[in-house]
């Protein structure tokens, strides 16, 4: 796998040299745009407004727009000031209980695996993270910016999630007004989250989506005929109550399905009733 990042996890004197590696990968279809007549890839180029021309790589700064159309230049220099001086290290700074951690702080996931010499002591981290039910929160500098992560067991190894700061979380109360549901609709809705619940399975999941693009792109490559099926949609219903109430009849039938055994009788209780009905 692809090495992504070199450096070392530290936590009081320990030091874990350890690689990076991309936990996840994108499954979303690159399209290029072409040119309609000839199908050639048509390239973007960059040209400036103002002296109407094209800009080539080596003319480009980048810049902040502090207030509508001013900017300030930042330049590579300034960049590299401001650089964190361990940039090659994972600092631990706090070991945590990982569901203390809401979902909406994680970024992106990281697999770290270990340099050959730091074997046992990346096994040793593992094992007592896992006995303690612990996670870490530490910091980490990739690309010139400091990032909070947390490190946790996953399959027996460790992976890095790159976090938020609390600063960049939005809070609800600027999406929504709160509103009270009444005692009755708690109730129904309880019972319906109770009919849907199911172990976690995640095999069962799919981007149906990205199946359906796929079968889109490999018909046109083989000329064969593609359709996609409507999707099926339920009654429409507006009443909050009368939806609950017809959710918990659809998923009170599903939920018997997957309930009911195939037989409740053994095979000697089988017997036994064949006899008597004879």
């Amino acid at each position: 796998m692809h090495t992504l990042w070199k450096g070392s996890i530290s936590f009081g004197l320990v030091n874990v040299p350890v690689k990076m590696h991309a936990a996840t990968e994108s499954q979303d279809f690159q399209f290029n745009f072409l040119h309609k007549e000839c199908h050639h890839r048509i390239r973007s180029i960059k040209k400036c407004p103002s002296c109407d021309r094209e800009v080539e790589p080596a003319d480009l700064v980048k810049g902040y727009e502090y207030e509508k159309d001013r900017y300030v230049v930042i330049n590579d220099a300034d960049l590299a000031s401001l650089e964190q001086p361990m940039s090659r290290s994972i600092d631990i700074l706090d070991f945590i209980d990982l569901k203390e951690i809401d979902p909406i702080y994680y970024q992106k996931s990281y697999y770290l695996s270990p340099e050959e010499p730091a074997q046992k002591a990346y096994r040793l981290l593992c094992q007592a993270m896992e006995e303690s039910g612990k996670v870490a929160l530490a910091h980490v500098t990739m690309r010139s910016k400091q990032h909070l992560a947390c490190l946790r067991v996953f399959e027996q190894g460790l992976v890095m999630e790159t976090m938020h700061y609390p600063k960049e979380i939005r809070h609800m109360d600027a999406v929504w007004e709160r509103v009270v549901p009444t005692e009755a609709e708690l109730t129904m809705a309880r019972q319906l989250i109770d009919n849907l619940a199911r172990p976690f399975e995640p095999e069962k999941y799919h981007d149906q989506l990205h199946e359906q693009m796929a079968q889109l792109i490999e018909s046109r490559v083989t000329g064969a005929n593609f359709k996609v099926e409507a999707p099926t949609k339920g009654p429409k219903v507006v009443d909050l109550m009368e939806a609950l109430r017809a959710s918990i009849e659809l998923t009170e039938k599903e939920k018997g399905k997957l309930e009911k055994p195939e037989s409740t009788l053994t095979p000697r209780k089988r017997t036994s009733q064949r006899a008597k009905e004879a």
